[in-house]
């Protein structure tokens, strides 16, 4: 398990704990394995545990009453899945499932809640992780609800920007049919946005890979929302 540990050293949620701490978590968690497009968990289900992500990606999603997936995240490596319902006592309010092969660690709600009392370092973590879950939320709120589609894609490659530490060149993790899906829209509108952005020059596609080249002006379409006319 030596990715595991190293993955739970820079994680959001024990990353900064002392070599004890990570040990002590390290026996409580369970390995699991899941192939591409098996589901993790379902809306619904009593949320008895959480994951965490070593390898592969995850999405989160939510079931429309017609049967329409929207993505509400994709989950990467060392980022936990269905911890906020864990420590609310409550079900998972969406459904997860592996969009790669992933490998991902479970802790028992019980064990873990045990493990933590009287570790004030390891709830401040926890506290951290539910307030950055609640802001990412927010975010997406306000794309899907006040901006239009180029708006939301601009936001969405300066989120991966900074996400991956490249300013200028940042690279798609999931398909553009899940990109579509994470961002409210379909494939084909998708694709119309990108394609004003390369006749605009604000950006520059090769396959995944997609160069940021007007930086200054994707941040104002981002903070608009919509293009200027």
């Amino acid at each position: 398990m030596k990715k595991a540990h190293e993955i739970l050293i820079r994680s959001q949620l024990f990353g900064g704990l002392s070599e004890k701490y990570i040990t002590e978590i390290e026996k409580i968690a369970v390995d699991k394995h899941y192939d591409k497009g098996d589901v993790i968990f379902y809306d619904g289900d009593e949320g008895v545990g959480f994951y965490l992500v070593v390898a592969g990606n995850v999405s989160v999603f939510k079931l429309s009453p017609e049967g329409k997936e929207q993505i509400l995240h994709i989950v990467k490596e060392g980022d936990t899945i269905g911890a906020v319902p864990v420590f609310s006592g409550k079900s998972f309010p969406a459904n997860a499932r592996a969009i790669s092969r992933s490998h991902l660690l479970f802790f028992d709600r019980t064990k873990f809640i045990e493990l933590i009392s009287g570790k004030p370092d390891l709830t401040m973590n926890i506290l951290a992780l539910l307030s950055a879950r609640l802001r990412e939320f927010t975010i997406q709120v306000e794309n899907l609800s006040l901006k239009e589609i180029p708006g939301r894609l601009a936001s969405y490659l300066l989120y991966l920007s900074r996400e991956q530490g490249n300013k200028d060149l940042v690279k798609l993790n999931i398909s553009k049919v899940q990109l579509a899906n994470l961002l409210g829209t379909g494939p084909e509108s998708l694709s119309r946005a990108l394609g004003n952005m390369k006749t605009k020059k604000l950006i520059e596609a090769k396959g995944a890979n997609i160069r940021l080249l007007n930086r200054s002006l994707l941040e104002e379409l981002a903070e608009k929302g919509k293009d200027s006319k």
